[in-house]
C-alpha cells in the first residue's frame, strides 16, 4: 500500500507540475551533456596521447649551405660526419633509447614537401639543396628526447635536432582548454539545474500542503512523505541523464566513427563503445543532484 501511495504521489505531483519538471529535465539534460562532453576531450586526449607519443620521432637534420649552426661552420655534411652521425645512432650506447634510424636524401625531403605543400605557390621554387637530409630516429621512450638532443645538437654536421613533441602538447595544450570550458560551462548549467530542481520541489510540496499535513495527522512517518517529492526529482534528472547519455553517443557513433575515424585514419579517436563508460556515471549524477538538493529543499520548506 505504501508503494502505491508513494507512486500515486509522484505521479500527482509530475502532472501539477509538467512544465517545471519538463524544465528540470531539459536543463539537467544540457548540463550533464557538457559534464560528458569534458569527460570525452579528457578520454580523447588520454588516447590520442598514449597513441602519437608512442609515434613520436626525433629528427636530426643535418647541415647544407644555408645553415648557421655552430655545427655547420665547416659547411655541408660531409660523407665521412654523416657516416659518423649514424653510426653513433646505431651504436651500443644509444640502444636503450633508440628503437629505429630512417636515413632521408635531400630528394626524398624535396618530394615530402611537395606532398604536404602542393597547393603552396612556393612549391615550385624550392629545390633540393635548399632543404636538408635527416635521420628520423624512432624512441624506444617518447620521454627520453632529451638525451638525443643533447647527444646530436653539438655534433660536427649537424645542424639542429627537432622533437614532434612540442608540436603535440600545443594540440593537446588546446584540446585541455576546450575540456577545461566545456567543464566550466557544465557546472554553471548544473548549478542552474540544482536551483531549477529546488524550485520544482518547492512548488509542488506547496499545492500539496493540505495533503502533507493531513499525513502528518495521521501519523505517517517523515520518509513517507518526503519519498515522493524526492523521488520527483531524481526521476527527471534521470531522464535528463539518460538524454544527454544518448546525446553522446550518438555524437561518437556518428561523427567520430561514421566520419573523423574515416577521414583522418592516422588518429586514434575514442570508440562509441568507451563512451558506454560514462552513461552510468552521468545517470548517477544526476539521480544524486536531484536527491540532494530535493532533501535540502524539503528539509527547509516542509516541515515535519
Amino acid at each position: 500500500m505504501r508503494v502505491a501511495f508513494i507512486l500515486s504521489e509522484i505521479g500527482s505531483g509530475i502532472r501539477r507540475n509538467l512544465s517545471m519538471v519538463t524544465s528540470v529535465i531539459l536543463v539537467t539534460f544540457i548540463s550533464l551533456t557538457f559534464v560528458g562532453a569534458a569527460g570525452l576531450f579528457q578520454l580523447q586526449i588520454n588516447q590520442m596521447k598514449g597513441y602519437w607519443y608512442d609515434r613520436v620521432q626525433v629528427t636530426v637534420y643535418l647541415c647544407v649551405d644555408n645553415s648557421f649552426a655552430a655545427s655547420c661552420a665547416a659547411g655541408p655534411v660531409t660523407d665521412d660526419q654523416r657516416a659518423a652521425i649514424e653510426a653513433k645512432l646505431e651504436s651500443e650506447q644509444f640502444a636503450p633509447y633508440v628503437d629505429t634510424v630512417t636515413h632521408e636524401t635531400q630528394e626524398e625531403a624535396l618530394g615530402h614537401f611537395r606532398d604536404q605543400f602542393a597547393n603552396s605557390p612556393i612549391v615550385d621554387s624550392v629545390t633540393a639543396d635548399q632543404l636538408p637530409e635527416s635521420f628520423r630516429v624512432g624512441l624506444v621512450d617518447a620521454e627520453k628526447y632529451e638525451v638525443i638532443d643533447e647527444a646530436f645538437s653539438s655534433e660536427p654536421g649537424v645542424d639542429a635536432v627537432s622533437d614532434q613533441r612540442d608540436f603535440l602538447e600545443t594540440i593537446f595544450r588546446y584540446m585541455n582548454w576546450a575540456s577545461v570550458v566545456a567543464l566550466a560551462i557544465a557546472g554553471i548549467m548544473t548549478f542552474c539545474a540544482i536551483l531549477l530542481i529546488a524550485t520544482t520541489i518547492r512548488l509542488s510540496a506547496f499545492s500539496r500542503r493540505r495533503e502533507t499535513g493531513i499525513m502528518r495527522l495521521v501519523g505517517a512517518s517523515k520518509a513517507v512523505i518526503q519519498l515522493p517529492f524526492i523521488l520527483e526529482g531524481v526521476i527527471a534528472a534521470v531522464i535528463g541523464a539518460v538524454l544527454a547519455s544518448a546525446t553522446l553517443w550518438g555524437a561518437s557513433r556518428f561523427l567520430i566513427d561514421g566520419w573523423l575515424v574515416n577521414t583522418f585514419p592516422q588518429t586514434a579517436f575514442i570508440s562509441s563503445q568507451q563512451v558506454l563508460l560514462l552513461v552510468p556515471a552521468l545517470i548517477l549524477l544526476g539521480a544524486l543532484l536531484a536527491g540532494l538538493s530535493s532533501l535540502l529543499t524539503l528539509r527547509r520548506y516542509v516541515k515535519v
